[in-house]
């Protein structure tokens, strides 16, 4: 602007307002030209954060309205709601303890203090923000919105989107290496102008002709001057690629928005380009690999199979009323039954509590009746280290106290000593009948079925504590227990994960499922999905006693982690990342946090995910399914792609615009692309070019490419092939025409150098526009695969095309260029032209690269 200002008041000076305003103004418009365009981009992008991140915050929220349960979003909670509360959940609103047990409270966020709150009665303030830890309730909303505590704290505060990813950081570094160089560039062409100029051997700005001592007014020499001052601006403008910047947050941003349409979203920017580098991906099963929809299909009731399910005839009146009592009691999951007859009875909760209510009220339970038949005194909520629930009650009727336990049916078996008969009496497990169980037991996962066991015990009166205090502390007696039945439940593989695992495969990731289930359940859907080919499934307990030189042995073969903890599972990803792997995690629980926070990308589950596991994550999978993940990877791969077709299309301009007018103004002191020009080229070369290039859709021959490794190159062998042949070809061409040019299109007279310049003008900026087309497809021959579905694209094109011709226009009104005919504009086209099969020959250079492959990352760590 500055060099606007000086060119605008010397033109003036030299040739009054009617003719010398032109190249001052001109520059500044040029300048503010290209700052509006890429703020105007910012802004654009800006909105689609702030989109995205109220998106973030639209948390869905389980309340009881009319006596049903019902998932609203958080911004459509009202004062009066009863919320439901569990593990995991964040408290949406402030509020009242009405009813619950055992539940826990995280107050750091509000309060600092790590201490868990334990809310009851006595104490029953609830506070938004903050996380349940343990236990489940309902509480009443008593504020919402900025009439919170942690409203008024969020609203104080405003989200950070300056996040600087790690290729923004590796491209600045880019950007200023570049920008440096073509300081150096523009010094020196500043120093050979102004010698040249003052020694006589180039002519002065505005046709003032060759400098000679005491005869060239002061005027038009510092006219020359600051034209001289104004071209060494200009290359430094273009020299420096602040399209870079922009180019990475368009791409991101554009994944962003389509991966919102892919079903997944981004919560950390760094995420998208990360997973594209992914070497492993650690999945749980259930609801991620499988449908999450559960049914029970097997049962064994008081020592015998039932076909139908829901046959109990056979079982004594007592056989049925201790297991309703336990499916109805120990359970965090709601029967609601609507007051129309034809309506179905609506159950909430998870799918492995709706499937095994729904298999309860096929055997004649009535919810409601059932839960005010007896007490709850205690509750043991279900957590993955435990691997089972247990409740204890008092029965109405009689008074006695029962302990009420569901869990994984070899885990609750070791505590059995008893199970029921058909006739209500309990018989000794002897280790016949334990071994018929466990045979049981491993049919029902052999089918792919995850079992489930049912037990209880009578509780003498002495061992329940008489305070409400004592009461709280109290833990469930869990061992002696009588078994009821066994239960096998259904949970299908989802349609499409055998094909998304065999994507992963063929990219170079291993897909590992880890879960909590029977490693024989686990290893029959492992099969299924395709995961289970060439590899090993161990159990948590194994990995863990592995020491780390035979877990670093063994991990490369192990494809299942089954009866796995929390903690296993974080112990496999460390493992992972200290043999040099990329590793994305997929969780719903509250204990995955630790995982998700230590994987490279944590992938939370949108529908059954608990907010603690998604506030741990990067990106939040909102469907829950496999071949989300691998669309995330797709996505990933894609954004690194783009920015290196934008890097090579943005460098081939810079080195031949440099090298261009660099080699002009060291041999006649002259430069064939002026200020405004530059300015012209740098518009279309950074913003028009980023965003074409930053938005090309990814293509499925992403994914039979090997994963990005950390240490790659962002500028590969291959793209310096093509830069530096791109570039040779403009230089050579367009220094043909700045020395021989005339005399090649035969021209003559005064407009001689003014067409010249033009064609070398309009054949610079068509060669960036056919390369420009080149560039999406830096290794493949057909660059027109998939060309013409991609409309952003070929707008881009259309209008640049269109602007360069009213710029000329525009242009030649202030004789900065002359008209060309027709003949002259073929010639411009022709060259622009001949960068395809430039293009394309260059493919036929070898380039020799070394592929790395996830056996060259653990050697390399």
């Amino acid at each position: 602007m500055a060099c606007a200002v000086l060119s605008l008041i010397f033109g003036i000076r030299s040739h009054g307002w009617k003719e010398g305003w032109y190249d001052g103004a001109s520059i500044a418009f040029a300048v503010l030209l290209v700052v509006t365009v890429t703020s105007c981009s910012d802004y654009h992008q800006s909105l689609q954060f702030i989109a995205l991140n109220e998106e973030k915050r639209n948390i869905p929220v389980q309340v009881v309205r009319g006596g049903r349960r019902l998932k609203i979003s958080i911004f459509e909670l009202l004062v009066g709601d009863l919320v439901v509360l569990n593990i995991g959940d964040q408290v949406p609103a402030d509020g009242l303890f009405v009813e619950g047990h055992s539940l826990s409270i995280d107050e750091s966020s509000m309060t600092g203090e790590s201490e868990q709150v334990h809310v009851d009665q006595k104490r029953p303030f609830l506070l938004s923000g903050c996380k349940v830890e343990d236990g489940f309730g309902t509480m009443l909303v008593t504020g919402v919105g900025v009439n919170t505590e942690w409203g008024q704290l969020m609203a104080a505060i405003s989200d950070d989107n300056a996040e600087e990813t790690p290729l923004q950081v590796r491209l600045n570094g880019v950007a200023t290496f570049v920008g440096k160089v073509g300081l150096v560039v523009a010094v020196l062409v500043l120093i050979i102008l102004i010698i040249f100029y003052f020694v006589g051997h180039k002519s002065g700005a505005n046709n003032s002709g060759k400098f000679k001592a005491g005869e060239t007014s002061a005027s038009d020499a510092v006219n020359s001057v600051v034209d001289a001052f104004a071209i060494a601006v200009t290359i430094i403008v273009v020299a420096v690629p602040e399209g870079l910047p922009l180019a990475v947050t368009l791409t991101l941003a554009y994944s962003m928005k389509k991966m919102m349409v892919d079903r997944a979203l981004v919560r950390r920017l760094s995420a998208c380009e990360t997973m594209g580098g992914a070497t492993a991906i650690c999945s749980d099963k259930t609801g991620t690999l499988t449908l999450n929809q559960m049914t029970v299909v097997k049962a064994w009731v008081a020592g015998e199979f039932r076909s139908p399910v829901d046959d109990l005839r056979s079982a004594g009146n007592e056989v049925l009323s201790l297991l309703l009592e336990g499916l109805a009691q120990n359970s965090i999951g709601s029967v609601y039954i609507p007051q129309d007859s034809d309506k179905e009875p609506e159950v909430t909760g998870s799918p492995t509590e709706k499937a095994v209510l729904n298999w309860g009220l096929k055997i004649g339970m009535d919810f409601q009746s059932v839960k005010s038949l007896s007490k709850v005194l205690h509750v043991e909520t279900f957590n993955s280290t435990k691997k089972r629930a247990g409740v204890a009650v008092r029965v109405a009727s009689t008074g006695k106290v029962h302990a009420h336990w569901k869990g994984a049916a070899e885990i609750l078996l070791h505590e059995c000593d008893t199970m029921l008969t058909v006739d209500n009496s309990q018989v000794s497990i002897e280790e016949s009948s334990r071994n018929d169980l466990l045979r049981t037991i491993e049919l029902m996962a052999a089918e792919s079925l995850r079992c489930i066991a049912f037990a209880y015990r009578e509780v003498l009166e002495e061992e329940v504590p008489k305070s409400d205090e004592l009461l709280e502390e109290w833990k469930i007696p869990e061992s002696h227990l009588c078994l009821i039945a066994l239960v096998g439940i259904k949970d299908p593989c989802r349609p499409g994960v055998p094909d998304a695992v065999a994507l992963c495969q063929a990219a170079g990731i291993k897909v590992r499922m880890v879960t909590g289930d029977n490693i024989i359940t686990a290893k029959a859907i492992a099969v299924e999905c395709g995961i289970l080919q060439d590899g090993v499934a161990v159990e948590g307990a194994t990995f863990r006693a592995y020491t780390d030189e035979e877990r670093k042995r063994e991990l490369p073969m192990i494809s299942v982690m089954a009866r796995s903890s929390p903690s296993d599972k974080l112990l496999m990803v460390k493992s992972l990342r200290e043999m040099g792997h990329v590793v994305a995690v997929t969780g719903d629980g509250t204990n995955d946090a630790p995982a998700l926070h230590e994987a490279d990308i944590g992938l939370a589950m949108g529908i059954q995910g608990t907010e603690v596991a998604k506030d741990s994550s990067d990106i939040i999978i909102l469907d829950d399914r496999f071949s989300s993940v691998v669309k995330v990877v797709r996505w990933g791969r894609s954004v690194y792609s783009n920015i290196q077709k934008f890097i090579q299309f943005q460098l081939t301009v810079n080195v031949a615009a440099l090298t261009i007018n660099f080699v002009a103004a060291v041999s006649s002191g002259d430069v064939p692309l002026t200020a405004v020009q530059l300015l012209w080229v740098n518009l279309i070369m950074d913003t028009l070019g980023a965003l074409a290039l930053a938005t090309e859709p990814p293509t499925d021959d992403l994914m039979c490419k090997p994963p990005i490794h950390r240490n790659d190159p962002l500028i590969s062998y291959v793209m310096w092939r093509n830069i530096l042949g791109q570039a040779l070809y403009q230089v050579i061409v367009l220094l043909t025409l700045q020395f021989r040019g005339k005399e090649l299109m035969k021209l003559h007279g005064p407009n001689a150098d003014g067409i010249s310049g033009t064609v070398i003008f309009n054949s610079f900026v068509l060669c960036q526009l056919f390369n420009e087309v080149n560039a999406r497809k830096p290794e493949k021959w057909n660059i027109f695969e998939g060309f013409f579905n991609n409309t952003l694209f070929m707008a881009v094109l259309v209008i640049t095309l269109v602007l360069q011709i009213i710029i000329v226009e525009f242009l030649n009104k202030f004789a900065s260029t002359v008209q060309l005919n027709w003949q002259q504009w073929l010639i411009c086209i022709f060259i622009g032209f001949m960068s395809w099969p430039i293009g394309l020959l260059l493919k036929l250079i070898p380039v020799s690269r070394k592929q790395r492959t996830n056996t060259d990352c653990i050697r390399e760590a």
